[in-house]
């Protein structure tokens, strides 16, 4: 049996062909959308600016450490595809940041 990890991902995009109803949605949500609403969740949180331009997503992942932070990226890039998909707004340029919280190194103060 494989040892589980546990991933914070960090999705950044580019909002893309947003239709007029994704645009007056995403406009009138943004103020619940700051960074200041920002939290690591499974189904991620959704965090942009009234711009419209870039977004990010905050997901958290598990999955076996051999597959390490490729396989999390690939997983939570996923997720932010399926979320997006499914409230029919554009987008493209993913890029994910991975930080592996199993390994993460904690110098704590003495």
């Amino acid at each position: 049996m494989s040892t589980q990890h546990t991933y914070r991902v960090i999705v950044r995009g580019r909002w893309d062909a947003l239709s007029q109803e994704s645009r007056t949605r995403l406009l009138a949500e943004a103020d619940d959308h700051g960074l200041s609403a920002l939290r690591f969740t499974e189904e991620g949180t959704l965090a942009y600016d009234r711009a419209l331009q870039h977004f990010s997503y905050r997901v958290v992942v598990r999955s076996d450490a051999e597959d390490g932070e490729e396989m999390a990226a690939a997983l939570a890039e996923d997720r932010v595809e399926s979320a997006l998909g499914e409230l029919g707004h554009g987008y493209r340029e993913l890029r994910s940041t991975v930080t592996d919280l199993d390994t993460m190194k904690i110098n704590r103060k003495r």
